[in-house]
Order: structure tokens, then sequence, then C-alpha cells
């Protein structure tokens, strides 16, 4: 079976090293152009590209595939499915004719639960017990193919974004593996999602990770892991942002005071609109991650009383 893998990001590694693994014939890798990172703005190979170099796969970084030219080629390479892993663009129907069997992706979340970009951080931010991975067969709409397969994983309440994206997708190759030769075989019949049931999310900006210490300590708690690692939780203080990395919430706290108020230093605790959220590790502006404590009494204008996120 010669397969398609389209995939991006660093968990995307995850099923094309399975792929490879098991046996299959891997006919080209299809990610994301290098693009500029860090304060040097250097061109950084994508995950996936340097997985496909190791492994000694065929390349594709095409800035996009609507171009007729990109599709040709894709179709020169006559593949018999392809495989979806957070490739970064959605699949126009001349592509997604292209492989006989179509496309199987891989989608962390137990659609139709959480269609769209940030399935993971959308289940920590509703507080969410159980999750899972879905391999599905694209379609046009984002998200609404028909599920071959599906796996539950429970959510712990210390769950982050990052590290559990990672799992889903180790859990979702496994999954892969197993169901592509009953697929394509014709054991396996992808199933119609269930529309009445059906949840979105959206891609996340810089803007969604800014706290609103008027949301409860339990949202603002939950924000900080499900946006890690992007957009991360973050607040100002004298004008400089601080990330938020890790923080507690303490329930019994029902003061006066207005959200945002640090209402002690050490430890480092803050009013919110229901309860107190206590600070524990922090990213200052342009410095590592510290521990709250730490970062507090490095600052000498910090005191009970004063606001963070007001500007200076």
């Amino acid at each position: 079976m010669r397969i398609l893998f389209l995939g991006t990001p660093a968990f995307a590694t995850i099923p094309l090293r399975a792929l490879v693994e098991a046996g299959y014939e891997v006919v080209a890798v299809v990610t994301q152009p290098d693009r500029p990172a860090g304060r040097s703005r250097t061109p950084q190979a994508p995950p996936v590209k340097v997985a496909a170099v190791e492994l000694g796969l065929p390349i594709l970084q095409p800035a996009t595939l609507r171009e007729p030219a990109v599709v040709e080629r894709v179709r020169a390479l006559q593949p018999d499915v392809g495989v979806v892993a957070a490739y970064g663009e959605i699949l126009r129907p001349e592509v997604l004719a292209i492989p006989p069997l179509g496309y199987l992706n891989i989608h962390p979340s137990l659609l139709p639960l959480y269609r769209g970009p940030t399935p993971v951080a959308a289940a920590i931010m509703a507080g969410d017990e159980i999750t899972g991975v879905s391999i599905i067969k694209l379609t046009p709409k984002m998200d609404a193919g028909p599920i071959l397969a599906q796996a539950t994983l429970p959510l712990p309440p210390d769950a982050r974004t990052g590290p559990l994206t990672d799992e889903l997708f180790r859990l979702g190759a496994e999954l892969l593996i197993g169901a592509l030769p009953l697929y394509t075989t014709g054991q396996l019949q992808p199933q119609p999602q269930d529309e009445s049931q059906a949840s979105y999310c959206r891609l996340l900006t810089k803007a969604d990770g800014r706290i609103d210490w008027s949301l409860p300590a339990l949202v603002i708690e939950r924000m900080t892991r499900a946006y890690d690692p992007w957009p991360g939780a973050w607040t100002t203080w004298r004008g400089q942002t601080l990330r938020i990395t890790a923080a507690g919430v303490v329930s019994d706290w029902h003061g006066p005071e207005p959200p945002g108020t640090l209402l002690s230093v050490q430890p480092l605790r803050v009013a919110t609109g229901s309860g107190a959220l206590e600070l524990r590790v922090v990213q200052p502006a342009g410095r590592r991650t510290m521990p709250a404590d730490d970062w507090a009494r490095g600052q000498r204008e910090l005191r009970v009383g004063l606001r963070l996120g007001e500007q200076p």
C-alpha cells in the first residue's frame, strides 16, 4: 500500500514513525515550508520534515496545495491512501480525490465533539473528565467525515495541552495501524458522525491567553494548562507581560477585594471573580520560567493591594 503522509508539528511525527515501523511504504511526506523562528528569524524546518529526513523519506513543502502544478505532483505519486496529522491546510476536493481510498485523519477528540483546530485545549477548558482520539475519513467539511475508529482516555485534573496532545497522538497512531488493514480490505466501514452532537473550537490567538481576573479562579487555572504551550495564560505587571504557567485555586477565599488584587506576596495570591488564585510558576517577559515566589521576591514594588493587569 502506497501512503501519502501530511503533517507538520512535532506530535505529527508520532504516527509518521509508526507507519514506517509497521512496514508501510510512505511515498512522500507533505509538510509546511521552513519558516523563520527565534530572535534571529533563521528559517527552521518543521518537525515532520526533520523526522522525514531521518527516515529517508521523500519530502514536499509546497506553500499551498491549491496550485495546479502541486496537485499534479501529488497525483503523480499515485498514493493508495493519505494520512493526515495536523498538516495545517484544509484539503480541497481535487486533492481529496487523488488517493482511491481517500485520506484518514487523526483528530485528538471524541468526534463529533470539538471539531476544529484546538480540540485538546477546548476539552481542558471545559473541565471534561474523558477525552479521546478519532480516526476519520476526510470530507470537504471540517472534521465532519465518517469515523473509522475511536479510543477514550481519562482527562486528569492536571492535564496540559502539550503532553496530552502527544499522548493522544500516540494512541491515535496505534488506532491507525490497527485500522488501516481492515479499512483497505473493506472489513472496516466508516460510520457517519451524529451531527446533532457536534461542537466546535476555533484557532487561538495571543489575545485569548490574556487573563480576565473577573473570571472564576477555576477557569483561570484551566487556562494555565489549556493554553500551554500556546498562547499561554498571561497578565501584565508594570507594563510587562507575565505568563502564568502553573497555579492553584484557593476556593475558600471570599473577600471584597477587586479581581486582580494581590492578596499576599508569599505565597503569591490574587483575587478573582470567584475565589483566589495562587500563582506557582511564572515566566516574566524575556526570561525563563521560575517559581512565582522567587519572582515576587525580586519585585521591590510588589505589595498587597496592588493589581495585576493594570497599566503602570
